[in-house]
């Protein structure tokens, strides 16, 4: 019985794999069209990174920071796919914006672009771009952007945090603060060389030069030396400089003022107490220095016993 059973179980399992093989081919010819599909999209995305790093590479060699309008720039900083990060500068450099605060901040920034560009670590995981206002005013709307300058780093994978903005009101705009916070974003350390500035070496000599000529001229009456008014104005105006944040302004290169590119209002006074502009520190400079003379002449009006009048003015 077992000899007749076998060929009729034979017979039943060569049924049931040609019904698996003719049920499966549907199924199996999807999925290898999926692949097919799969494997040519992801070639796709390959070429078209590959074209655009080559296209921004091209750009880079031939100067450190390209132009972008708002088709270059959701074509190389808003779509994918990207595995670069990208470096913006959302400025308005034209004369009729009057915006001279982006001019200064331009000058930094192309430092920092050239140390990059000229550097042993350049390669293309960092580009530096650059819109103005009047060439992609739909990006700065599509950012709801309404001052300028402003700088942003748009990573390669992911979208801009708050820290991917730069804090340009607080740090200002030195290249030296856009490096570190470039690294701090991205782990790409630029080293930052400025081209070689002789008028710091040129005006110190003129002054050695003008103080040495002074000092041969009346070598033969040197009692003006010991001027304590002179050596009172000159210490006046040390304290000056340095109460009214010159220092803090040679340190962290802030702007003179903010100028609002959409509606032209110039703002003299920083609206944090963590930053300030340099027309703050003159203005404070000025004052100091008005509250100073007031004091020096009150005291001359009660010590001296000149004229009445002369001393009512005073």
């Amino acid at each position: 019985m077992s000899a007749r059973a076998a060929p009729s179980r034979r017979r039943q399992a060569g049924r049931r794999l040609r019904y698996l093989s003719t049920g499966s081919f549907p199924f199996l010819l999807l999925l290898l069209l999926l692949c097919i599909q799969l494997g040519g999209g992801q070639k796709k995305k390959e070429n078209l990174l590959a074209e655009k790093v080559e296209q921004l590479m091209e750009w880079s060699s031939r100067r450190s920071i390209f132009r972008m309008n708002g088709d270059k720039f959701r074509k190389f900083v808003k779509a994918p796919p990207r595995n670069y990060s990208m470096i913006v500068m959302f400025t308005a450099l034209q004369p009729q914006r009057q915006c001279s605060v982006c001019r200064q901040a331009n000058e930094e920034y192309q430092i920092l672009a050239n140390s990059w560009r000229y550097s042993s670590a350049f390669c293309n995981k960092l580009f530096f771009g650059m819109v103005d206002y009047d060439e992609g005013t739909d990006v700065f709307q599509q950012l709801n952007m309404n001052s300028a300058p402003t700088f942003m780093h748009f990573p390669s994978k992911g979208r801009p945090k708050r820290a991917d903005t730069f804090d340009l009101q607080r740090i200002g705009f030195a290249a030296e603060q856009l490096a570190k916070w470039i690294a701090d974003r991205t782990d790409v350390h630029i080293r930052v060389f400025r081209p070689p500035n002789y008028s710091g070496t040129i005006a110190l000599a003129l002054l050695v030069s003008l103080v040495g000529g002074l000092l041969y001229l009346r070598r033969n009456n040197l009692e003006f030396i010991y001027n304590k008014t002179g050596w009172a104005m000159v210490s006046l105006c040390i304290v000056f400089a340095m109460t009214s944040g010159q220092m803090w302004n040679h340190i962290r290169g802030p702007p003179y003022a903010h100028k609002n590119p959409h509606n032209g209002q110039v703002s003299y006074i920083h609206g944090s107490s963590q930053a300030q502009f340099v027309a703050e520190s003159h203005i404070i400079l000025v004052l100091n220095a008005a509250i100073t003379m007031g004091m020096v002449l009150l005291n001359e009006a009660a010590t001296s016993k000149g004229d009445v009048g002369k001393r009512r003015t005073f």
